[in-house]
């Protein structure tokens, strides 16, 4: 197609029907037929589309023509749906003022498709991203599902809306979406169980039947044949243009997308396999012994198969179509159901199922799209609900629906007309007055609290008695037979007594877009909706994962007496709180027109488009454009927004607004007719002026723009300059410095080269003096020793030959003295030969004698001595090999060398006692104080815990070091160490368990001859100090855990907040100290040790038992204490 440049440039007919000439009704017509012939199809009157139903794809809806359209103003191109949407977007971003697009029109007019265009479009304008991107698919992809949940063939449509959908879409400051909220307004649910000649179902069921596999259909125990189903029509189960089995495929995407689980979508799919399957149970009538009648279902098959999906027990759900339960106060009655009432049951039934998986389905929608944030947001409504119907047969569903278009016509007329006009005579504008409807009083008659038709059927339907809907036509009769826009052939105007088109169970309301005949029948049942009791307990009892969210008033526990509101209540508050929403945002509308009846392309029927055009009120809105101003604004922000084109008003204006609008419109020479002056607004009439300044103000921001350009430019260039130079100063100082430093460098290094030099010129010299002085004194040595050499050679020779001459005298002399010792020899040698033979015969006599008197004596004493002999040497030869095999000298050495005779039995364990004593004489010997104490405490710990505690043998290996933090070397707890009086025995950190919920907090625990003291290990703060007089006892468990209780004295100072609960690894060093303290005092009672496996501790006024229990604790291996209740503590510990 041709793109337009301009509103007015080579324009098919009028674009704008404020600017058509002559103003007349056939000129109007004539007007939309010329452009709709030309697939113009739409139309503006001033800021108002009018959008023609093409029956036809147009190529007009490309991005292209999007990207033509965006940021434009509105009247810059042709009349298109996408330039409202721009101007709506761009005032909810630019101007953050809340926006709706409210899409009127009768059914079949195109409202549905009209509001796809304007979400598409401003899904394509607003911020990318990949969150932005999620958040639009989102919002663009609820439409499939709702459509095809919600809308069905009609005579008029073959996509008509049977509920009516506002969705609000959430924007953020930059104009981004965040997410949308949808509300729906009476579904037409009646349609589920009948409906009209050459109409169908809900999209959902052929659309599944259609395109779902054959495993699916197999799940849902489903067949597609049509035919097979009694809630589906069969003369428009087909219709031209619409593929069921591909938009199925679609829908299940667009659920996937909108974020629906897998498990949800089944569940969705069995709850409407479960509505086909409930219209085909059948009932027939069965005669009982009391003469009444009741039903029985004919083939339990459908029924059975309907409570497998639901998961429902088929008996329950047959009981409920067969008896009906009321209850009254305290009572029950039970009472059968007969045929009619049990199809009015199933009917009921499936109606409320639907219905309610409707609701179900657009809140689980809003919570997908629901904006993720809490952050302030902008709004923008978009209206699509259903257009005004006139059909052969109207009922209660027609009634509604043209009740909420009368409503949205109504906010049409105070919007658009009445309040147009009245503005103008508030602020002061010449302006004369233009007739026009107001549909006020026809929505007086629906609505009104008193003798309005909805509250007079509300009342009908809660007296008590016989109530018809005859009765309720009755009452009609009487209460509105003299309202002008009401008929009734049975009420007492005359004039309709012999109305032969007036039927006499209906009456005729004369609408805003024509005159309507409603059929009474059914408007009672319909406006109750009644649920048997009975039907929604045995739905609460199904164990399908929906239908207890459905039916929450069928749970015993909440039984819930009260009547619920009707459908015309509900209906009616629903409208009047979407009409409060509406009138907070600025309005903008598409007014859609039905071309024919034939829903076919290239048809334009004059008389059905002329009566749309009368009951739209499209006449007297451009009488009202064209007597008005096409823009009107406050001076404030007139001025604010335009005041950079005047001198003088720029960049402050400092006397009233409204002058500084009168100079800048002066100023700029805009004609005075152009413009009016009110009393707090700017009146400017043709859309021209406003381009004028909008063009005018876009240049002036762009040479603004320029100079704050420039001006930014030359503040960074100088912040760069300056930084420039602030560096290189940094640089030339450091360069500087460095320079500097190297030049100090070389002239140290130089200094020390000749220092070196110099030094080592002196060392040489200084050596070579040395050596010549160490020669000088080598020659003088050298010379003295041969010297001395040469004396004492000449002295040895001296001595050799004295030595010579007195060796020859001692060598005769000793000749001599050897001769005459030799001569001696020789006589002695003779003497003692004589002697000895005298010796050895005197000596062999005394042995001969002895021998004889020793026989005598051996004979009487030989036993005695032999044994005694015997003894002797086996006792030396005990102790000799006792003396090789001796134990080490360590008093654990249990070892000890066999005992070699019997008899040695005593003095072998007698000698094994005697020398451990003694080498434990010797080991202790070895001992300092300090150790002695140490070894002291491990044996009072061992007379205390040996044999009674699980983790004493753990400890024994464990030296007791009593100052386990450091406490005198830590700086952080010096403070704590100069508050302890005398010396700290004991400093370690422990847990203090909390009774509130079994947790232990870390604190330093400090002990003392006189008080212990609590501690917090971070800051080192006391937060407790106990003497040791109010400490009355330990309590311990028997088990391998580190949990000891201080229990205090009742009634002293400390007992006020209670015992301690601790918890430390080094328990059994901690309560040794604390009772060898109590032992060693003389002033207090010794401290009593309780070792239990349950035991009781005063927490303040309450006294909690901790208990003590062998299992495997949650954490792993460790101890966990955990709060039972409020007297009870159960710490578990590990089984051994």
């Amino acid at each position: 197609m041709e793109v337009k440049t301009s509103l007015l440039d080579n324009m098919i007919g009028v674009g704008d029907m404020v600017l058509i000439e002559p103003l007349s009704e056939d000129t109007f017509i004539e007007n939309l037929k010329k452009r709709f012939d030309h697939n113009e199809i739409y139309t503006y009157i001033g800021s108002v589309v009018i959008s023609m139903n093409p029956y036809k794809s147009l190529p007009i809806y490309t991005a292209e023509k999007v990207e033509e359209y965006r940021n434009r103003n509105f009247y810059e191109l042709s009349p298109h749906i996408y330039a409202l949407a721009d101007e709506a977007y761009r005032s909810l971003r630019d101007q953050d003022k809340d926006q709706c697009i409210l899409i009127t029109g009768e059914s079949g007019a195109g409202k549905t498709e009209a509001s796809k265009f304007v979400m598409s479009y401003v899904a394509a304008v607003c911020g990318k991203g990949q969150e932005v991107n999620k958040v639009k698919e989102q919002l663009l992809q609820s439409n499939p599902v709702l459509e095809a949940f919600g809308n069905a063939k009609t005579v008029r449509n073959d996509n008509s809306s049977r509920f009516g959908k506002y969705m609000d879409v959430e924007f953020d400051f930059k104009g981004d979406p965040l997410g949308g909220v949808i509300s729906n307004y009476l579904l037409e649910k009646s349609r589920v169980v009948k409906q009209p000649r050459g109409e169908r179902n809900f999209h959902i069921f052929y659309q599944l039947l259609s395109g779902a596999s054959d495993d699916t259909l197999k799940k849902l125990k489903l067949d597609r044949d049509f035919s097979k189903y009694n809630y589906l029509s069969l003369d428009s189960a087909t219709v031209n243009g619409l593929d069921d089995a591909a938009s199925f495929r679609t829908v299940r995407n667009a659920m996937q997308i909108v974020g629906f689980m897998e498990d949800e979508v089944q569940s969705v799919l069995e709850l409407v396999a479960a509505v086909l399957k409930l219209g085909n149970i059948e009932f027939k009538p069965e005669s009982r012994c009391n003469g009444f009648d009741e039903s029985r279902i004919k083939d339990k098959n459908d029924l059975k198969e309907m409570c497998e999906l639901l998961g429902i027990e088929q008996s329950v759900l047959e009981r409920a179509f067969s008896f009906r339960t009321v209850e009254a106060k305290m009572e029950k009655v039970s009472t059968t159901l007969n045929v009619a009432q049990a199809y009015y049951a199933r009917d009921a039934l499936a109606k409320n199922l639907y219905s309610r998986l409707f609701s179900w389905l657009v809140n689980r929608i809003n919570e997908s799209i629901k904006a993720q944030t809490k952050t302030s947001k902008k709004v923008m409504g978009v209206l699509d609900i259903y257009g005004f119907e006139i059909f052969e047969d109207n009922s209660f569903e027609q009634f509604i629906i043209n009740y909420c278009n009368e409503k949205l016509q109504q906010i049409f007329i105070e919007l658009t007309l009445r309040e147009e006009q009245e503005e103008y005579v508030r602020e002061g504008i010449e302006w004369t007055n233009i007739e026009y409807f107001n549909n006020a009083i026809i929505c007086d008659l629906i609505e009104n609290n008193k003798n309005g038709i909805l509250a007079m059927l509300d009342e009908e339907c809660l007296r008590p008695g016989t109530v018809t809907d005859e009765t309720f036509l009755d009452k009609l009769n009487t209460v509105c037979a003299e309202h002008q826009h009401f008929e009734s052939r049975q009420s007492k105007n005359s004039k309709f007594l012999t109305d032969h088109s007036l039927p006499h169970n209906c009456f005729r309301i004369q609408h805003y877009a024509g005159k309507v005949l409603y059929r009474v029948e059914g408007f009672v049942d319909k406006n109750n909706d009644l649920l048997y009791r009975d039907l929604s307990q045995a739905m609460y009892k199904a164990n399908h994962s929906l239908i207890k969210i459905l039916f929450p008033e069928g749970n015993p526990a909440k039984v819930n007496l009260k009547r619920p509101p009707t459908a015309g209540f509900q209906f009616r508050a629903s409208v009047g709180t979407l009409m409060k929403n509406l009138l907070t945002k600025n309005p903008n509308y598409i007014r859609c027109v039905k071309p024919n009846d034939k829903k076919a392309a290239h048809i334009f029927t004059d008389s059905l488009v002329c009566h749309q055009v009368r009951y739209l009120g499209l006449m007297e809105n451009v009488r009202v454009r064209r007597a008005g101003y096409a823009f009107r604004q406050a001076y404030e922000p007139c001025l604010e927004r335009y005041k950079m084109l005047c001198k003088q008003t720029w960049p402050h204006w400092k006397g009233p607004a409204r002058e500084g609008v009168e100079v800048l419109l002066k100023n700029l020479q805009v004609p005075a007719e152009e413009f009016a002056y009110g009393r707090s607004k700017i009146f400017i009439r043709n859309p021209r002026t406003l381009f004028f300044l909008e063009e005018k103000r876009r240049q002036c921001l762009e040479d603004l723009a320029t100079l704050i350009q420039k001006i930014y430019r030359g503040w960074k260039c100088r912040i760069h300059f300056l930084l420039l130079k602030k560096s290189q100063v940094v640089v030339a100082a450091w360069y500087r410095r460095f320079a500097q430093q190297k030049k100090y460098q070389n002239i140290r290094s130089s200094a020390l080269v000749v220092q070196s030099f110099i030094r080592g010129w002196k060392a040489r010299k200084l050596l070579r003096e040395l050596k010549h002085k160490k020669r000088c004194e080598e020659a003088v040595t050298t010379i003295s020793a041969y010297w001395h050499g040469t004396q004492a050679r000449r002295e040895l020779r001296r001595l050799k030959e004295e030595a010579r001459n007195k060796h020859a005298v001692s060598v005769i002399w000793a000749a001599w003295l050897g001769t005459k010792a030799r001569r001696e020899l020789r006589r002695l040698k003779h003497e003692a030969r004589s002697k000895q033979a005298v010796s050895v015969i005197w000596a062999c006599w005394q042995g001969t004698k002895v021998r004889r008197e020793y026989r005598k004596f051996f004979r009487a004493n030989a036993g005695k001595k032999i044994y005694d002999f015997t003894i002797q040497r086996i006792m030396q030869k005990y102790f000799m090999g006792l003396k090789k095999t001796m134990p080490s000298m360590s008093p654990v050495d249990k070892s000890w060398p066999a005992r070699p005779y019997g008899f040695l039995d005593r003095t072998h364990q007698e000698l094994r006692r005697i020398f451990h004593l003694w080498r434990c004489k010797k080991y202790r010997s070895q001992f300092t104080e300090e150790k002695k104490a140490t070894y002291e405490e491990k044996l009072a710990a061992s007379e205390l815990f040996k044999d009674k505690k699980a983790l004493y043998p753990s400890s024994v290996g464990q030296p007791f070091k009593g100052d386990y933090v450091e406490i005198t070397k830590n700086p952080k707890y010096q403070k704590l160490n100069s508050l302890a009086e005398d010396k700290v025995l004991l400093a370690d950190v422990v847990s203090k368990i909390n009774r509130a919920n079994g947790k232990g907090a870390p604190r330093i625990f400090l002990l003392t001859k006189k008080s212990l003291v609590l501690a917090d290990q971070k800051t080192g703060q006391v937060k407790a100090s106990v003497p040791l007089l109010d400490l009355s006892s330990v309590s311990v468990s028997t088990q391998s855990d580190g949990f000891f209780a201080l229990k205090l004295k009742e009634g002293s100072t400390s007992a006020a907040k209670g015992d301690f609960l601790l918890s430390s690894d080094r328990l059994i060093e901690i309560i040794t100290k604390l009772h060898r303290i109590g032992a060693a005092s003389a002033d207090r009672n010794q401290i009593n040790i309780d070792i239990s496996d349950e035991f009781l501790v005063q927490f303040k006024q309450d006294k909690v038992c901790v208990k003590f229990i062998q299992g495997t604790p949650k954490n792993g291996n460790g101890v966990a204490c955990k709060r039972k209740n409020n007297r009870l503590l159960e710490v578990s510990v590990p089984s051994p």
